[in-house]
């Protein structure tokens, strides 16, 4: 029977959408959807054969797609696009997406993985399986059926037990030019292929010893149909299934299956795919043949992964990164993985904007990382509330502000818009204003400053005058050096009744404003200045050492101040520090208040543009 929470989830993903621009998948969808293709398909609630399937009601999902990781390694921003294309089609048509963990591989597979994927998965903003919380779905859950469709191959005459060695398989498949050569054992009888099969189950026989394979032809032009292997033997204990099966089926036979079971409609994957679609419709054809799959079976389509410049993500060589020491973790936040975009600072607001403007497309193409960035930027940019910190500070003295105020210990309080004020939307409350204050003393960057200017200076130099944002107008009077000629202090007067937001605020003209924040009220903070890992566009391109490639100027860190509303700011709160770009407090090891920690998320333009 159907839940009323598939019903209501099927019901919500059929709502209108915002207009999007047309794909060949988006065409496929809507062609089969024209068609009636998959109209009269049932669905039981849960996944099964076609007997379980007939029993059940009319799909209420017009079309059902899948994300189905193998959890044996951190998601990154590839499988990010991919979540994005299958949940979110899934949404656009009235369907349903399923998340699926493809656990066919126990000796790679861990829970640990299984839970970073729920966890990047929901923090998308996807729910899955037709029900908010529903459990995801499990390959190995599926492996009693799998057996049962490996017996029917073998009773149909379509499998057989192989017992060369792995090496003369090889040899005996052939080449691109040269045909297969058949196997001596594929002329069993199916009770003897049988026979074997069992004994590969009862664990008669040791590993390697026997595979399974697909019986289509050793001369097909498509090597993956010179009878491809679909079980091999492997004593492992699986993370789920415990050491129950010593057998285990080959990811291209357990796939479809997986999708049928599901049934799932346009299984859609990326292009190293492409090879293995003729046997995922051949094994589709046998199994409905046999009785044990309701057709219409599901249909493959491939779309182009993800090349991302300065980026890498190969899990093999992301790995290599963790363990070798060159990063701090699967979340370091120069990784491309979601835990490490995540704690960088990147929403899933612009992970999915970013996933729908590269679009999709049947080739390969070459997205530059400033799309990535830019995407952030246009999140964040009506919403990250604004900031002032000094990340290279030198303290500013205004040496007349005794005199001005009546001593030196006087502050007073300034403030400015959290938001501009062309960022607030039409009818929405802008938010509170932030509070600072003003004393003798202030920290200002260092840049800030120049003894003798350089042409076109505008800001700090002996004479010159300027406004220190939401302040007062100062006046520039010289500095103070160390023995090793390094500017230790800039001092400065300050010009009374300049305050900004007062009635004499204009009444000197300043040609530039600086940040700065106050020395009775700033706080000391830590700020990592993050940037691309790789200092070259294709690191690992023609098979150099990619590792040649890190940029050695990634990350630097530095100890900063920051006005007081950002000191207070939460976990994973993300802000404009004025003319510095977008930076997050840390989700890790910021604590409001007491130890804040900011982590650069990217600058306010591009700064690798030619």
């Amino acid at each position: 029977m159907t839940s009323p929470t598939d019903k209501a989830t099927a019901s919500a993903a059929a709502a209108p959408a915002e207009h999007k621009v047309s794909n060949f998948l988006r065409q496929i969808i809507e062609n089969d959807l024209d068609k009636g293709t998959y109209a009269a398909r049932r669905w039981a609630g849960s996944p099964g054969d076609a007997a379980h399937h007939a029993a059940g009601e009319p799909d209420p999902a017009k079309v059902r797609t899948r994300f189905p990781p193998e959890p044996n390694g951190y998601l990154h921003v590839g499988h990010a696009k991919s979540i994005c294309i299958n949940f979110g089609l899934a949404q656009e048509y009235g369907g349903v997406c399923h998340l699926r963990f493809d656990d066919t591989n126990p000796e790679k597979e861990d829970t640990e993985y299984v839970n970073s994927i729920i966890d990047a998965v929901k923090w998308l903003g996807f729910d899955w399986n037709g029900a908010a919380d529903a459990a995801p779905y499990q390959a190995s859950d599926y492996f009693d059926f799998m057996y049962r469709a490996a017996v029917a191959l073998i009773e149909a005459g379509h499998a057989y037990v192989d017992e060369q060695s792995a090496e003369d398989m090889r040899a005996n498949r052939g080449d691109f030019v040269k045909p297969g050569v058949d196997s001596p054992y594929r002329t069993r009888s199916a009770a003897e292929n049988l026979a074997r099969f069992r004994e590969m189950k009862g664990g008669k026989l040791a590993d390697g010893a026997a595979v399974l394979r697909a019986k289509i032809s050793m001369q097909s032009p498509n090597i993956n149909l010179r009878d491809p292997a679909i079980y091999r033997i492997r004593r492992a204990t699986h993370h789920h299934t415990g050491d129950k099966w010593c057998i285990y089926p080959m990811y291209t036979f357990a796939h479809p299956i997986e999708d049928a079971l599901e049934q799932i409609t346009h299984s859609l994957c990326t292009l190293e795919f492409e090879d293995q679609r003729p046997f995922y419709d051949w094994l589709m054809e046998r199994l409905c043949e046999c009785g044990l799959l309701a057709a219409p079976s599901p249909k493959q389509y491939e779309f182009a992964r993800l090349n991302l410049t300065y980026v890498i993500t190969s899990k093999r060589k992301l790995a290599q990164l963790v363990n070798e020491g060159k990063v701090s973790g699967w979340d370091d936040p120069r990784m491309p993985t979601i835990v490490g975009l995540r704690r960088r600072g990147y929403t899933p607001t612009s992970l999915r904007l970013f996933a729908d403007r590269i679009g999709v497309t049947k080739s390969d193409s070459w997205i530059d990382y400033s799309t990535l960035e830019g995407c952030l930027r246009e999140d964040l940019e009506n919403k990250a509330h604004r900031g002032m910190a000094v990340l290279d500070p030198v303290k500013l003295v205004l040496t007349n502000w005794a005199e001005a105020f009546g001593n030196d210990g006087y502050t007073e309080a300034c403030t400015q818009p959290a938001l501009p004020h062309s960022a607030v939307a039409e009818g929405q409350t802008p938010p509170a204003d932030r509070t600072f204050l003003i004393g003798k003393e202030v920290w200002i960057e260092r840049e800030d400053f120049e003894e003798v200017p350089p042409k076109g200076y505008k800001r700090l130099f002996p004479g010159n005058v300027v406004r220190l944002k939401g302040g007062y107008v100062i006046e520039c009077t010289g500095c103070a050096r160390d023995a090793a000629g390094r500017v230790t202090e800039v001092h400065a007067k300050v010009i009374p009744g300049t305050k900004s937001g007062t009635p004499g605020a204009d009444s000197v003209k300043a040609k530039a404003a600086i940040t700065w924040v106050s020395v009775a009220d700033g706080v000391q903070a830590e700020v990592r200045l993050y940037d691309r890992l790789f200092a070259e566009a294709h690191p690992d391109a023609g098979g150099k050492d990619f590792l040649q490639s890190l940029n050695p100027d990634s990350l630097k860190v530095v100890t900063a101040y920051v006005e007081p509303s950002l000191a207070g700011a939460q976990p994973d709160q993300k802000f404009q520090f004025e003319r510095f770009g977008y930076f997050v407090a840390d989700r890790l090891d910021h604590v409001a208040g007491a130890k804040p920690v900011f982590n650069r998320v990217t600058g306010l333009k591009d700064s690798w543009g030619k």
